[in-house]
Formats: C-alpha cells, sequence, structure tokens
C-alpha cells in the first residue's frame, strides 16, 4: 500500500487555527493506494453553505494518518474478518455470499454511493442492512444480522470498501422524498434534556471545540467507522443513537423507520464527498 503524499504538517497547523471552518476550505485531498478521495466538495443545493468536508478534515494529524494507509488503518481488521464471513456457509440453504456472487465484492462497487435508496419491490428505503438481511434470510436462510453489530458493520465495511473514491449520491427524490422529509425534520428537531438537534453541533458550530474533539459537519460517506474511542466500527445509525443519549434524549431504535430517514438525509448532505469506508474517526 501507498502512503499518502499529503501535508500533515499543514492539516495540523489550520486545525489548530481559530479560523478553522474557513480554513478547512483548503482541506487537502486524501489519497489511499492510489485512490483520490475528495475530503471537501460543493453543497448540495438544499443546504445553506457552499462547501461540504469530509470528518477527516476535523481530526488531529495522528488520527488522520491511521487512515491514510490501509496496513496502518485498524478497522481494514474488521474487513479482513467479513471477506472470511463471505465465503462461510451459513444457513439452511447452504450457501454463502458467496455462492450467488461470484465476481466477489467488486461485484458491488458504486453501492455504497446511493444507499441508502428506495426499493421498488420492497416499497420502501432500504438501507445496505437492510440488503444483507435480506439476502442472509431469503437466500442463504441464515439469520438475520443485528444492524450496528460487528457482523453487519464489518460486512457493510467491506462492501462499502468497493465505492472507496466513488462520490455519493443518494436520491432525494421520487419515492424516496417522504422519507428524507421526515429525516430532514429529525435533524433539525430539538431533542432531549440538553434541548439540542443535530443541527446545533454539526450546521451551526462545526469547527468547534467540544471537550477533547472538534465538531465536524457529521457527514457519513465514512461509515462504518472505526472510532478510537471505542476501538471497533460503528455503523452511522449507532453514531445517532450515542448522540441522543450525549444530549440526554431517548433514542429511536438503530434500525427503526426514524433513524433510517435520518440516516438518508444525511447520506444526501454528502452527495459529492468520496465514500471512504472504512474510516478512521476520534
Amino acid at each position: 500500500m501507498k502512503k499518502v503524499t499529503t501535508l500533515c504538517a499543514a492539516i495540523s497547523a489550520f486545525t489548530l487555527s481559530t479560523g478553522f471552518a474557513n480554513a478547512a476550505a483548503h482541506a487537502p485531498v486524501l489519497s489511499i493506494d492510489g485512490v483520490v478521495i475528495a475530503t471537501s466538495a460543493p453543497a448540495p443545493d438544499f443546504l445553506d453553505m457552499d462547501e461540504i468536508f469530509s470528518g477527516w478534515v476535523y481530526r488531529i494529524a495522528e488520527t488522520q494518518a491511521l487512515q491514510m494507509n490501509d496496513f496502518d488503518n485498524p478497522g481494514m481488521i474488521f474487513v479482513d474478518i467479513a471477506l472470511d464471513t463471505w465465503n462461510r456457509v451459513e444457513g439452511s440453504e447452504g450457501k454463502s455470499c458467496a455462492s450467488c456472487h461470484l465476481a466477489g465484492p467488486e461485484e458491488f462497487a458504486g453501492l455504497r454511493t446511493v444507499t441508502p435508496r428506495w426499493n421498488e419491490e420492497a416499497g420502501a428505503v432500504w438501507s445496505m442492512e437492510d440488503y444483507v438481511n435480506y439476502s442472509r434470510v431469503e437466500y442463504m436462510g441464515a439469520e438475520p444480522w443485528k444492524v450496528g453489530g460487528a457482523d453487519m458493520n464489518g460486512m457493510v465495511a467491506l462492501i462499502s470498501l468497493q465505492s472507496r473514491g466513488m462520490p455519493m449520491n443518494v436520491a432525494i427524490d421520487g419515492p424516496a422524498a417522504e422519507t428524507w422529509a421526515l429525516g430532514e425534520e429529525l435533524y433539525f428537531t430539538r431533542f432531549g434534556q440538553l434541548d439540542m438537534a443535530c443541527a446545533n453541533c454539526h450546521e451551526d458550530n462545526y469547527g468547534v471545540m467540544i471537550r477533547a474533539d472538534r465538531l465536524s459537519q457529521g457527514q457519513s460517506n465514512g461509515f462504518p467507522a472505526y472510532r478510537l474511542k471505542n476501538a471497533k466500527l460503528n455503523g452511522i445509525q449507532s453514531r445517532f443513537l450515542g448522540c441522543m443519549q450525549n444530549i440526554r434524549a431517548t433514542p429511536f431504535s438503530v434500525g427503526g423507520p426514524e433513524f433510517l430517514a435520518l440516516e438518508l438525509y444525511v447520506a444526501s448532505r454528502g452527495n459529492g464527498l468520496s465514500v471512504e469506508g472504512p474510516s478512521v474517526r476520534n
């Protein structure tokens, strides 16, 4: 694997500056093993801002460096485990993922960029986790995995890896519009004893220090993300759960309709940013 050719010292300098949010506009391009990952992009039309930035931009240089090479990225350990699971026979049908998807995980290049998305046959918006569990139950005769569990996060990371470097482009119109609108409403709704909304941190105060970390724009293009805080892969809906607990709110269910809607809306806020997964975050 090739080391990224970027100026870590320069990144550290602007992340410590008081004008961090403005300095983020000069974010370098991240490259991992020759795959270019855009860390900034023009903001989608529905946002009241000019540019959007990957959460990688807001991390300190040491954390950024972990993502610069797959040998250093601790999240890749879970991808390797998922690759073994891909070839493992489970369930009543005596099949593995590889039994049907003969081309390997590479068959799913581009899928991460468009999920969550409307599933016409199901008549609903589906996350990647929904697709994984449908395949396990219907084709393998296996038990569904827990959304946010280790097996699921590893498999989603493996599939997401196939889209690394491709721009996020989730659809928010047509039959997905109703779910997207619910997600937008939830993003701006205040919850909990602290009376806070997602937007209070990730739209109003990104770049500001909170405890020993810096608030990002809350983009989801890097998920599942390896968090140094808990030393494991974390799905985006589990991150929503943690945020709601932090503001002392009663959280919605991981895998439930509210968090699915919020996942779609948050993903759309990052349209144009490259898929990174698995990323490394604090």
